[in-house]
């Protein structure tokens, strides 16, 4: 291997990425619905000190997940779900355990464990850990999930299932299969034309406009998730500052509406935008 590729190979620690990718998540204020520094959103069991205990609970997780996906890089794509899934496990555990039952970081989890994993499976074949070939490693190592997971379901329980067969939406399960779309699309070709506290915010608007936030519709149906994409198009139509996020802010709230989707993808589009 060639020095230039090994400092390529090794530029970037993902496992630490996520952990800042959620911190930074955390602390972005005002974020219209979620929590922050400013309140609690529209939660009313959860608050920043909790997430603070959610995020040490699970950082020591990311790197076992890179670690497994350097491990097993050699073994087929079809086979790393299930390789991972005991891990997955038992962070979401470590994460209940921290907050008291209270699920704070479950998409996280999903998604930033999957992106580590994945790095972890490139770095163990001698590959470019890069943005792209991060999402096409997610996508080949979820491949069939929505089919196996969701599409042949025939008695929905979850509210994943149930909004599958009722709305066709595919959530978090969705998203990784494809490599993260939403990302791609709508947040990674805009990142760098902001800086600072406004590249988040913005970032953050064009996933509440574009995603199929399954949080949403838990919360306030089909129209809820209308009523968000509406808002967050309007502001980016029209001009924004943190005034007007403060009112969002508080539009969502009395509607207890909470994007919390949108926030872990938010998540991901810092570590997927600092791979470059």
């Amino acid at each position: 291997m060639s020095g230039l590729l090994a400092t390529k190979l090794a530029r970037f620690d993902v496992a630490a990425l996520a952990t800042m990718a959620l911190r930074l998540e955390l602390n972005l204020t005002p974020k219209p619905g979620l929590v922050d520094l400013a309140n609690n959103g529209s939660h009313s069991d959860m608050d920043h000190a909790l997430f603070l205990r959610s995020i040490a609970a699970i950082t020591p997780w990311f790197r076992v997940f890179e670690k497994a996906g350097f491990e097993h890089a050699l073994k087929p794509a079809s086979e790393q779900l299930r390789l991972l899934r005991p891990a997955g496990m038992a962070c979401e555990q470590a994460m209940f355990e921290a907050t008291g039952g209270v699920n704070t970081h479950k998409g996280g989890i999903f998604s930033l464990g999957l992106i580590c994993f994945a790095a972890g499976r490139l770095r163990g074949q001698n590959r470019l850990v890069c943005a792209e070939s991060v999402c096409q490693q997610v996508s080949e190592i979820c491949k069939g999930l929505v089919a196996r997971e969701l599409a042949s379901r025939t008695h929905a329980v979850t509210a994943g299932e149930i909004q599958y067969q009722q709305l066709g939406l595919t959530g978090a399960r969705g998203e990784v299969e494809h490599g993260f779309p939403t990302v791609r699309q709508h947040v990674l070709p805009y990142w760098f034309k902001e800086s600072g506290e406004r590249r988040f915010h913005h970032a953050l608007l064009r996933l509440m406009a574009a995603n199929l936030d399954s949080n949403l519709v838990s919360r306030g149906g089909i129209d809820g998730l209308y009523y968000v994409q509406r808002y967050a198009t309007s502001l980016l139509k029209n001009g924004w500052d943190a005034g007007l996020l403060h009112e969002m802010d508080k539009a969502l709230m009395s509607r207890n509406l909470s994007p919390g989707g949108s926030a872990d993808l938010l998540a991901v589009s810092y570590v997927l935008a600092t791979l470059g």
